[in-house]
């Protein structure tokens, strides 16, 4: 459990929670060692020059560095063919060595991620996108869980989020966040046992529903989206989103999250901020499905 001062808004910290989870897989890393057991090795496509995946790619490579997680990039041109992008997804399938990959979203426009995704094996598609991997998370099978609903799972877990009995309301219905979401709160676990409203762009009265929830989770990608007026006295708000704003400084950007933090964060009990909330937790999450994808081949 993570402590926090009592009395205050808690910042739910990704980064701090993250590096406390990287130690927890350095150790069971080195403890497969000891015991000459394989040695976790997590595989990414990257195809084409978007700045936020090439970053989004080197956090993971880094985090790998930092628990003994062996890591492969593969790096493609941007005019690479669906075909070709097929055949490198076969040659990752077909090679013993690699536990778990990942191509990484978004790709080029010429590219189908509805192609793509499929043609991964669903024993190494450690990003828990492949349809056999959440049909088997909607059933409540053992399954790799998509990295940032299973981040974020960890952070309510870690910081012991009340949420039996809770209303929670999320923002955005994507098969990678909102709904996978909806799902595991709702479900007879813990964290779980929520009352979900699931909101989208059809949705009415938005800022009436989201002043209802005791747990809000803003997964939109539009950043600053929910603003005070929406927010809940004493509510827990898990901000999902995270956009680059264009800025005058040296990067030309800010990053910004779907939560205006500086507006309700002092109305919330306890809020991530971005950067540094789901973000770590996401690329841990990755990290914790290829450790467990090694795991199940010990037995194979």
């Amino acid at each position: 459990m993570m402590d926090q001062p009592a009395g205050e808004t808690r910042i739910l910290d990704g980064k701090k929670l993250s590096n406390l989870l990287l130690d927890e897989i350095r150790d069971a890393v080195q403890k497969r060692a000891h015991k000459g057991l394989k040695t976790p090795h997590l595989a990414a496509i990257l195809v084409g020059e978007n700045g936020a995946s090439l970053s989004y790619v080197q956090s993971k490579i880094r985090m790998c560095e930092k628990t003994g997680i062996r890591s492969t990039l593969m790096h493609l041109d941007e005019n690479t063919s669906e075909t070709e992008l097929l055949q490198h997804i076969q040659t990752m399938n077909s090679d013993a060595d690699i536990d778990g990959f990942i191509v990484q979203l978004p790709l080029p426009a010429h590219l189908d991620p509805d192609k793509m995704i499929p043609a991964i094996d669903p024993d190494k598609d450690v990003d828990g996108f492949h349809p056999i991997n959440l049909g088997r998370m909607q059933l409540g099978l053992p399954t790799f869980l998509s990295a940032t609903p299973a981040g974020v799972m960890l952070l309510l877990e870690r910081y012991a989020i009340e949420t039996a009995g809770k209303h929670c309301v999320i923002l955005g219905r994507s098969n990678i966040v909102g709904t996978p979401l909806a799902i595991l709160l709702s479900r007879n676990t813990e964290p779980g046992n929520c009352t979900v409203t699931l909101c989208h762009s059809k949705t009415k009265n938005i800022k009436e529903i989201c002043r209802t929830a005791d747990i809000l989770i803003a997964a939109l990608g539009r950043p600053h989206f929910v603003t005070a007026d929406m927010v809940k006295a004493g509510a827990v708000i898990i901000d999902v989103g995270i956009t680059r704003v264009p800025a005058n400084n040296a990067k030309g950007y800010v990053v910004q999250g779907d939560v205006d933090f500086e507006q309700a964060a002092p109305i919330a009990s306890a809020i991530t901020p971005v950067p540094g909330g789901v973000g770590p937790m996401t690329v841990v999450s990755l990290l914790l499905n290829t450790l467990q994808a090694t795991e199940k081949k010990d037995n194979q």
